[in-house]
């Protein structure tokens, strides 16, 4: 027979489940030994200088997921899908596939709220928060860590069975629950993401420079121009990249395509060219990018990127 404990931690993995959530998985706090090796991997990534302007992943925070939620005791990780098989035209600029739909971010936090809210009448004392990628959490350790997948050589959470196109959400709560098994690496000797990233952003196996990234460049990187080393190898990326995803073998085989109408790509990113960005004004951003992850690519950034583009064709 289960105990009240069990029983508590399967059925809210349920509740996750109908929220559209797959997989699902709980892990216990302070985790196993390995949150410890990925906080000391986090230090040295962040000695070398691979954050570059990204200063929000030096905080403390990060690395004590105690400070985020007081009497923390276990954490509920959920994946979301967001692969949908739709090939973009040969000529149309690239955009990362996770802001093809809605913003993952409120997503996730209206679906986790849900969650969190039945968890709250099952045991009324219970605190509870949600984090997203924007909170200072270890998120792909903690995903490891409840079994959702391994963290792989491109940095990305991989599912055995559902590959890496996944968003990862958490929902931490003063609740004991029953964790899950942590995720096994099965990256193997496979070296396909170091080998296609054209601009060598993974130096080594599960390392990303940033300032060698494409997806920082297009994304975060706030200054008048991208470097040269760069624009000359980012291809018709504006937005991301996806490229260490696209050559994964774990994304070759058959995964399911995502039927979510939140997912869905809008019909402009799927068509998107360079003359049309470039001719963007500030109204037409704000139509286009409205309730978009992408929104925090900036309209002057757009027209850079369009332009870097531009220059290597």
């Amino acid at each position: 027979m289960l105990t009240a404990q069990e029983q508590l931690s399967i059925n809210l993995k349920k509740e996750a489940n109908k929220q559209g959530f797959d997989p699902v998985g709980i892990a216990r706090i302070p985790g196993s030994h390995r949150i410890q090796l990925r906080n000391a991997a986090l230090q040295r990534w962040l000695e070398a200088g691979n954050q570059a302007d990204m200063k929000w992943m030096e905080t403390s925070t990060r690395q004590d997921i105690k400070q985020l939620l007081d009497g923390v005791q276990s954490i509920l990780a959920v994946g979301l899908n967001y692969y949908v098989n739709i090939k973009r035209p040969n000529e149309s600029l690239n955009i990362a596939r996770y802001g093809w739909g809605r913003d993952y971010h409120r997503i996730i936090k209206q679906r986790l709220k849900k969650v969190g809210q039945w968890l709250e009448k099952q045991r009324p004392k219970c605190q509870w928060r949600i984090c997203v990628d924007s909170a200072p959490l270890l998120d792909k350790a903690w995903a490891e860590e409840a079994g959702l997948g391994w963290i792989g050589k491109n940095s990305n959470i991989i599912n055995q069975k559902k590959g890496s196109w996944m968003m990862i959400g958490h929902l931490l709560c003063t609740e004991p629950l029953t964790a899950d098994t942590p995720s096994k690496p099965l990256c193997g000797r496979c070296q396909e993401c170091l080998q296609a990233c054209p601009t060598k952003a993974i130096t080594e196996p599960f390392v990303i420079d940033s300032n060698l990234c494409i997806a920082y460049h297009t994304i975060e990187n706030k200054n008048e121009t991208i470097p040269k080393n760069i624009t000359s190898l980012m291809g018709k990326w504006i937005a991301g990249c996806d490229i260490c995803q696209e050559v994964c073998p774990w994304n070759h085989q058959t995964i399911p395509s995502s039927k979510d109408e939140e997912i869905m790509p809008k019909e402009w990113i799927l068509k998107l060219t360079k003359e049309q960005v470039l001719s963007w004004n500030d109204k037409t951003w704000d139509e286009m990018l409205r309730g978009s992850t992408l929104r925090r690519i900036k309209p002057w950034m757009w027209r850079r990127n369009a332009t870097s583009i531009q220059e290597t064709q």
